[in-house]
């Protein structure tokens, strides 16, 4: 590449870059950016009110699944607790089978 083309290539950028920053500050376009905040800002409601929604069903979902939990852990409790009450009516009973024999 040439020199004189490096320099006019860098002119383009300046020149089209400054016509940008004109544009982009014009009383036209602060509007748009006015009517695109409005629009944003109206579609955050609507996106915090679905989140809401979401984190309200999770929180019932993880409540209801530690009941479940609950649930689980105290009938294998139970279950546990009939079966060493078997066991020892069942070692009892050995017992008594052993001194009715002596």
């Amino acid at each position: 590449m040439s020199a004189w083309k490096n320099v006019r290539m860098i002119t383009y950028g300046f020149l089209i870059g400054t016509a940008g920053v004109a544009i982009l500050s014009s009383k036209d376009m602060k509007a748009a950016y006015t009517h695109i905040t409005a629009a944003v800002k109206r579609g955050t409601g609507s996106v915090v009110k679905t989140f809401t929604t979401l984190k309200e069903n999770c929180e019932d979902i993880n409540a209801d699944a530690n009941d479940i939990n609950a649930k689980r852990a105290a009938a294998e409790r139970a279950q546990e607790i009939a079966d060493a009450r078997a066991l020892v009516a069942e070692a009892d009973a050995e017992e008594k089978e052993k001194a009715d024999r002596a």
